[in-house]
Parts: C-alpha cells; sequence; structure tokens
C-alpha cells in the first residue's frame, strides 16, 4: 500500500470515528480546549488563526475567545486557489463571514489580510510526533512552510483525543505540529 493510500485509510478512520461522538462530548471539548490559552505567548501584537469549524471539527471558538480576551487579534484562513497557500483575514467574533471553498467560512474581502504568529489547525488525524493528516489538499501544508519561511510561528492541531493514529506516513513536505490540542490536554513537541 502506497502512502497516498494509507493516509487515505487511516484519515476515513479517524473521521468515522470524530463523526461518532455526541454532541456533548464535542461541546464538552471545545471548553477544556479554552482552558489551554495559558500554554501560548501572546501580546498585544500577537496574531492567532483560527478556523470556522465544520464537518464534525473540534471546535477553537471557546479557544480562540480566551486568546482574544488576553489581548490576542484574531483571524480565519481564505483558501484563495488550489495548490496554493491559505490567507489569513482579521477577524472579530460577529462580523460577517462569506462562504468559501470546500464548505469553508471566512471574513469578507474588506477585511485587512495578516499574519499570524499561532495557526490553529483543524486536521483528520495526528500522531505522537507532530504529525498530521489533513483533508487531503495540502493547504496547511504550503501555509505552514510559507510562514516558517518568514519567521517564527506556532502550528497548533485541534482535535477530538480519538483522532490519534499510532503513525501518520509523513513526506518531506508535510508540515509539523508544534502541539496538537485534545481534551485529554495538550501534547507538545517543541521540547
Amino acid at each position: 500500500m502506497d502512502e497516498s493510500d494509507l493516509k487515505a485509510r487511516l484519515r476515513a478512520a479517524a473521521l468515522a470515528r470524530r463523526a461518532a461522538l455526541d454532541d456533548q462530548a464535542r461541546e464538552a471539548t471545545a471548553q477544556c480546549l479554552a482552558t489551554f490559552a495559558d500554554i501560548f505567548e501572546v501580546t498585544p501584537d500577537t496574531v492567532v488563526a483560527g478556523y470556522m469549524p465544520m464537518r464534525g471539527e473540534a471546535d477553537p471558538l471557546p479557544l480562540m475567545r480566551r486568546l482574544a480576551s488576553r489581548g490576542a487579534r484574531l483571524a480565519l484562513p481564505v483558501v484563495v486557489a488550489r495548490e496554493t497557500a491559505l490567507r489569513f483575514r482579521a477577524w472579530r467574533e460577529g462580523e460577517a463571514l462569506v462562504a468559501g471553498p470546500h464548505g469553508t467560512r471566512h471574513p469578507e474581502g474588506a477585511a485587512p489580510d495578516i499574519v499570524p504568529h499561532i495557526v490553529l489547525a483543524p486536521l483528520a488525524a495526528f500522531d505522537r510526533r507532530g504529525h498530521r493528516i489533513g483533508y487531503g489538499g495540502g493547504y496547511y501544508d504550503r501555509t505552514l512552510a510559507g510562514l516558517r519561511a518568514r519567521g517564527q510561528v506556532t502550528a497548533a492541531g485541534v482535535a477530538f483525543a480519538t483522532q490519534e493514529v499510532e503513525t501518520v506516513p509523513a513526506s518531506p513536505h508535510d508540515a509539523l505540529l508544534d502541539l496538537v490540542l485534545t481534551e485529554v490536554g495538550p501534547i507538545d513537541f517543541r521540547s
């Protein structure tokens, strides 16, 4: 079995486990994730890029609110085109969002582009080495590579513990995560 087939199998199994979670577990996880805000260094210039959850993803919004209450500016990703990195637009809770590709929602075009210092990344599966499986488009791999080429960025995967797999087959272009946040606790790969 080649790497792409193995990733597809791992993705499908992890997404099935995620889909089986009930609403109570989802809400408890979202609230638990917010308690991890203190593991991030936040200054008034810190930009945190989160995402609007879809397809059963772990909800980062309570964590984003907590980081904003500590002074962080928030941003959401914008899918520009296939095979390109994501852009990030400034966003405040309550501001209008528009539909984007793949079921995403992002700030309107008038919102300014900003560069994040912390990226909260959705994922399908992860392992204990910091590897992630996304949805197959490579958007976060390209984005994190570009951000890291420009300077320091912290990439934190946001997931349910049930999405953990033993080993994600990794390619040279796959961007490593610095952390994964689940309801069980943060997993820090930086040390």
